[in-house]
């Protein structure tokens, strides 16, 4: 008996502003920044990406290009993306016991 599966889309678990944040949690936690870039785009898309863009400053085509897996955005980008997502960047120190 064949084992049935179904397609995988991170948008249907990023729904709520909670979902969001911890999904970007742990890609920061995991610190590759391709995963953090691929993370923010996700989250992107699922509030909009052009909401996102546009309140980041930039247009949908750049934003897409920038959070696209050979994108490398710059740190004024991610600064945009991160307000236009009611977010912010903290800082703490790294915890060597780790």
């Amino acid at each position: 008996m064949p084992i049935e599966t179904t397609r995988f889309d991170i948008l249907d678990h990023l729904k709520t502003p909670e979902d969001r944040v911890a999904y970007l949690e742990a890609a920061f936690e995991d610190g590759d920044a391709a995963l953090i870039t691929h993370a923010l785009g996700d989250v992107a898309r699922s509030v909009g990406m052009s909401a996102v863009a546009r309140e980041a400053g930039v247009t949908r085509e750049a934003l897409y290009k920038a959070l696209s897996e050979t994108g490398d955005p710059k740190l004024s980008t991610l600064l945009g993306v991160m307000k236009a997502l009611g977010l912010k960047f903290s800082v703490a120190p790294v915890d060597d016991a780790a």
